[in-house]
């Protein structure tokens, strides 16, 4: 096995967070970002600063989505959790009450992850069972609760006070202790720092202007165990194919496994903000294609998804460029 360091963005969020999902419903947040999201919310920041954004919308680094990590405080150590494969090695477990527990595992720590990479059996062993925390698998006991979702009551007030206020529901995420979310990042991330370090002050997801989604964030790295010869990749962000021709040979094999997503969405900068972007389908992170490339930890394709309406007179970059890792 070899080692692999990516550079890492902890985000520890001061405030709640929504995430809204493809229905836009506000009553469900998801918890995790898309990696389409967060880079063009980092990009929406370089052009406040004044920042020429390449033509192909390129920042000159790869990210992954964000994912969760649980950290008791300041002062102790932080357990980065990781997708777990849509495609693994699957034990036989004659207990079925393990076989459900197992069955709902969503996250890995380095540990178990780097053992679903390499191709090896996760929880055949009772030991490795007890290591199981609702949806996470760690070598270090967790708060499996550590992500949690807050539903408060609001109103909606027409704007022309010709309609009555409307009652609706929202839901919050909660980050208990010092955890958060994260990102690996792969490449020059110069432009990355400066969008961030605006970032954090703009906030991610919906209702900003209300306070939420707000966050500080430092930078470190992580190293991941990669197999010498693995004959797959997995995708850590989400993944537009460059071409019909790369779908082909990536998915040219019966050992795949892969989500398809919509991606779409409302323009952020003023004063187009009712306006929606284009949309278009990517796949999700933790999917499994055939290696096109030894060494290729990156592939897909950053698409302008900018309306066909005159007012808007500027890019709408959607990256579909992915971080990949192999996988046996």
């Amino acid at each position: 096995m070899k080692k692999k360091q990516f550079t890492i963005y902890k985000l520890h969020f001061t405030s709640p967070l929504h995430i809204s999902n493809s229905r836009d419903d506000y009553g469900v947040s998801l918890q995790t970002v898309n990696s389409d999201t967060l880079y063009a919310a980092i990009t929406s920041c370089l052009a406040k600063l004044g920042k020429r954004i390449p033509e192909n919308g390129d920042l000159g680094c790869t990210i992954s989505c964000l994912f969760p990590f649980y950290q008791k405080n300041a002062q102790s150590s932080t357990i980065l959790f990781l997708p777990r494969p849509l495609l693994s090695t699957q034990p036989r477990l004659k207990d079925v009450a393990d076989a459900k527990k197992v069955k709902k595992v969503k996250w890995l720590d380095p540990f178990f992850f780097e053992k679903a990479i390499n191709g090896e059996s996760l929880f055949d062993e009772s030991k490795d069972i007890d290591c199981i925390y609702g949806q996470y698998a760690s070598k270090v006991l967790v708060n499996s609760k550590f992500i949690s979702s807050q539903v408060s009551q609001r109103v909606s007030v027409s704007r022309t006070l010709k309609e009555d206020a409307k009652p609706f529901y929202m839901d919050r995420v909660i980050f208990s202790d010092y955890s958060g979310l994260y990102f690996l990042c792969e490449g020059d991330s110069t432009l990355i720092d400066e969008g961030m370090n605006i970032l954090q002050w703009e906030g991610i997801g919906t209702d900003r202007n209300v306070g939420n989604g707000f966050f500080q964030y430092e930078k470190s790295s992580l190293d991941i165990s990669l197999p010498d010869n693995g004959s797959h990749v997995m995708a850590l962000s989400l993944f537009i194919p460059e071409s019909n021709e790369q779908w082909t040979e990536m998915t040219n094999d019966e050992k795949i496994a892969y989500d398809i997503e919509r991606r779409g969405g409302w323009i952020t900068s003023p004063p187009n903000n009712t306006i929606r972007k284009n949309a278009i389908y990517g796949i999700s992170a933790g999917s499994v294609f055939k290696k096109l490339k030894d060494d290729c930890y990156t592939a897909g394709l950053i698409v302008d998804l900018r309306p066909n309406i005159p007012m808007v007179d500027h890019s709408v970059w959607r990256c579909g460029r992915s971080l990949f890792i192999p996988i046996k």
